[in-house]
Formats: C-alpha cells, structure tokens, sequence
C-alpha cells in the first residue's frame, strides 16, 4: 500500500473511531469503565478505585486488628475525637469539645449537633453510650482492640468505670483511674461509633452491613474482589467529600496491582516495592506517594511453644537474623534496622539499648546451651499480603530461612489466607512467624502495650508473652500524666523486652504508595488508614 494511501485510511479510521467513542462512553462508564475527562463532555472524574493487597476481615472495626479492614472504615464510621490529616495530633470529631477533671479521671464531651448516621437515625449522646457499653461488655474474640482500656468490664484492669449521657448532647466517661493516652486511644479507628438502630438489626451480620456518621456510605462488598462506597449526601462538613464513589479493588500481587495503575485500572496503589519506586517516578502519568513512618516488622517467637518457651533460644534466633542484608535488599534505603519494637520517632524510645548483632557463633552458643546443639525444624509462618512495613513477606522469609539454616535450625515456610493467618497467630497456633504493626495513635503505649502486654493475649499479643514486672511497669505508665516520667518507664519496658526477646524485630519502613498524576489532595496517615474525604479529581 502507498504511504499517502495509507495515510488517508488512518486518518478515515481515526474520525470513526472517535465517533464511536463519544457514541459509547456512557456505556463504557455503566460497564464499569474509568471515565475520561477527555471524553463524556469533559465531565470530570469522581471515582477512586483503590488497588489493596489483601482483602478486609470485616466492616465493623471494632472485631478486627488488622489494617485492610480500617483502610475502608475510616471512611465509614467516625470516632469522637479525630488525628490531624497526617499526624496523631488530638482534633475535634464528632465531639466538638471536651473538659477533664484535675485527676485525669472524668471527661466530659459536648457533642456535635445534628449529625445522623447513615440509616437516617440520630448521633447522640445514648448512641455513644450504646458502643461503648456493647464493647465493654465483650471479650477478646469479639472486640479485640477494647483491651486499649485495660480490658473488659469483668476485668480488674478495665480503666472505664461508666459511660453515662448527661443529656442529648453531653457524654461523660469516668474512670477507674487515669490513662494518660486515653484521648488518642478514642481517636482509633476501632472505635468508629456505630448506628445502635442497625447493630441491633443486623446481629452478627453488621461486620457485612456497616453504618456509620463518615464520609461515605457502604453500597456492597464481593469479598476478595471490591468494596464499593458512595458519598454520604447528608454529610456534616459541607462541601465534602469530593468524590461521589470510592471502589477498594483486591490485587494480590504489587507488581500486578502496579500494572493495574499504570493501565489506568484503578487511581491509587498501596505496598509499591522500593524495586519499583524509580519505574513509577519515570512514567509522567504516575506519582510515589511517601507513608509517614510510624511502624514495626518483626518475627514473633510463640513463647509457649517449644522451643521458643525458652528465653536462650529466642536470643539465639536474634543474633542469627542478618536484617541489614533484608534492608538492602527489599527496602531501597527506604527503611531502618529495628532495634526495639517501637520506631525511634515515638516519644519514649530507648537509644541506649544494643541491637543484637549478626553472630552466628553467639547464637550457636545459645542454642548448645539451652539444650538445642543439633538445631531444630520450626515452621516459619510469612504473611501472604504485602503489608506497608513488609511488601514482600515471602521473599524475606526466604532470607530468613537461609539465614537460620546456618545454626542448624530448619525452618519450614508456610503460609494461608490472611483473615486465617490472623485468626491462627491470634491464638497461639504458630511456632514462629512474621508480622508488624503501624502505629494507631503515636504513644509508646500503643506499641508496647497493646503488643507486649500479658492484657493483649488474645488480641495483638501474639507471641503469647507475658511478663509481670513488663506489666507493672506499663501499667505505671499509663497511670502516670507527667510526659517524661512515662518516658523514663518506656525506656525502662524496652530493657525488659530486648533482653526476654519474644521477638525478633526487623524493619521501620517508609512505605510507599503510587497514584495517578490527577489525584490530588491524597493524605497518607501515618497510621496506615485515612478517610478520603478531601481527595479529588485535578
């Protein structure tokens, strides 16, 4: 064919095919397609679809610990007292204002005035009063992050004495003795308030039908696949939110969740590998966008299995875990060796304390003297999602096998879904395994305690550790309201806890997301989830 001839059947193909376009975009948009401000009258786009790892355990936050589910409800329900946009700074929610006595013992919240939830009925004061009476009155199984008050009801640590409403718009919290982080606690994505109207409707189903006050409306869920929100109408910030719809799309893979966005499949990506940071950076239609670091990976030891039972073997298995080699290779620089089992960034870290160094002859050592000369066969537990302080956990489980097959310890990879792997660690069912923890509120004792202590068994305490005086001294701290007394008390808990290591901790990660260049006004949390109230469309 002639080039002036072909030239001329291009252009003729070209005008059909841009008529056939602007005949079809409303169908293409119906199908589910992403809609073009190129086309349909240069309409501009108002739906977000998220690219995630892994699937969320449940929509009604208080009966989960795990982050895929918060990065959704966040955007549903809303807490009495909020974090900034990008900081765990204490801000005004869907109470307005609040007063504490002199003892740190009674809070007095004024609430906001005409806010509604979802399903039409009233936020106020008995609503408040119904959550947390329904929370108070569960155990771990149900509620697992209500033991941030110490426990249950029928515990003798419960820190709530009453939840009372003085009236329609005044709630009032009295405690049994004071916890310092206790306002920032409230802010939890947990502790999102609930429509008492559909609790009651749903039962056990309102982890699949949730209703909030937030931002956004739950429309549908196909697990492993969507989670589809729309804009609540009745909002009480006016103006907000800017998107109409919200779609969270389960991608397993990083890689193919970065070709999904690239292909302009979905609008925003988390658990970007560092190996893939320069590739984003290189297409002039994407962007990195940086996590604020306030997390932990780490490999727990079940302390009461064998033969992690035993405190010389735990040490062992700390001194022959090569995590600099782990950095380098997975993290791009983007990450810090960890040391204890909170980031330095937190207030009350301990800088004195050693890390235990690569020495495979020290930790042969251990393990001969603790009974264990020939080794052992372990399983390894790795988590089968990319996780923000963790991308590619099956990858570094490889490292650490190797590195463990040096001390004669013979370490098994296994893994399973993430809602089962959760359910498993939570009761004491792995010998060995790998997870981390993004910081819910900025206080060490979000880290330590909800972590470490012998209360969160059951909940976040997932090696099964218990110590006594860890606890005295932690309960101490939350007690205590002078900012550097408690400070003096988290360095002191450090100490105990590197020395028993039920733990081998690994990585504080800057985790990466990527987005389109026209999302604008994206805010990544420091805590891993963040409502999308303001993002938009450029």
């Amino acid at each position: 064919m002639k080039k002036k001839s072909f030239k001329l059947l291009l252009i003729s193909l070209l005008a059909i095919s841009m008529f056939l376009v602007g005949c079809s975009s409303k169908t293409n948009e119906e199908a589910g397609g992403k809609k073009d401000p190129a086309t349909s009258g240069g309409a501009k786009k108002d739906t977000l679809v998220y690219g995630r790892g892994g699937d969320s355990t449940s929509l009604d936050p208080i009966t989960t610990t795990e982050g895929e589910a918060f990065k959704v409800t966040e955007n549903i329900f809303e807490t009495l007292i909020q974090y900034g946009d990008q900081d765990t700074t204490i801000n005004p929610g869907l109470a307005e204002s609040w007063e504490v006595t002199p003892d740190g013992l009674t809070y007095t919240f004024k609430l906001r005035q005409g806010v509604k939830f979802h399903d039409g009925t009233d936020f106020n004061a008995d609503a408040v009063v119904f959550n947390f009476d329904r929370w108070m009155n569960g155990d771990a199984d149900k509620y697992p992050y209500y033991t941030m008050f110490g426990g249950y009801k029928k515990d003798e640590g419960h820190v709530i004495k009453e939840v009372k409403a003085l009236d329609a718009n005044t709630v009032q919290f009295v405690l049994k003795r004071p916890q310092a982080p206790f306002l920032k606690n409230l802010a939890m994505s947990p502790f999102g308030i609930a429509s008492p109207a559909a609790v009651e409707k749903y039962g056990d189903k309102f982890r699949q039908n949730p209703v909030g006050t937030g931002p956004f409306k739950f429309v549908e869920w196909k697990e492993n696949d969507t989670i589809t929100l729309e804009k609540n109408p009745d909002y009480w910030q006016k103006g907000l939110p800017k998107l109409n719809k919200v779609i969270f799309r389960v991608i397993p893979e990083n890689t193919a969740r970065l070709n999904a966005l690239a292909n302009g499949e979905i609008d925003v990506m988390d658990g970007l590998n560092n190996s893939d940071e320069a590739t984003v950076k290189g297409n002039a239609n994407l962007q990195v966008i940086e996590r604020p670091s306030m997390n932990v990976g780490y490999i727990g030891l079940t302390t009461t299995r064998k033969p992690f039972d035993n405190k010389l073997v735990r040490q062992a298995i700390n001194y022959a875990v090569d995590k600099k080699s782990i950095i380098d290779a997975f993290y791009g620089g983007k990450a810090l060796e960890a040391v204890n089992p909170m980031p330095p960034s937190i207030e009350g870290y301990n800088k004195s304390v050693e890390p235990y160094p690569y020495d495979l002859e020290k930790a042969k050592a251990l393990l001969k003297e603790a009974g264990y000369e020939k080794g052992f066969e372990i399983d390894l537990w790795a988590m089968p999602v990319a996780r923000p302080y963790m991308p590619e956990a099956q990858k570094v489980a490889e490292v650490i096998q190797e590195s463990l097959s040096k001390i004669n310890v013979k370490a098994k990879i296994q893994s399973v879904d993430w809602a089962t792997y959760l359910d498993k660690a939570a009761k004491g069912e792995f010998d060995m395994f790998m997870l981390g923890w993004t910081g819910d509120n900025g206080d060490p004792d979000n880290f330590l305690y909800t972590l470490l202590d012998k209360d969160s068994i059951g909940s976040n305490n997932y090696s099964q550790y218990s110590n006594d005086k860890l606890h005295e001294v932690l309960i101490k701290a939350q007690t205590e309201i002078d900012q550097a007394k408690r400070n003096a008390l988290y360095e002191e808990a450090q100490v105990i806890i590197h020395d028993d290591a039920p733990w081998v901790p690994l990585v504080h990660s800057t985790p990466l997301l990527a987005a389109g260049k026209d999302v604008a006004n994206y805010l990544p949390h420091p805590t891993g989830s963040e409502a999308l109230t303001k993002v938009e469309f450029k």
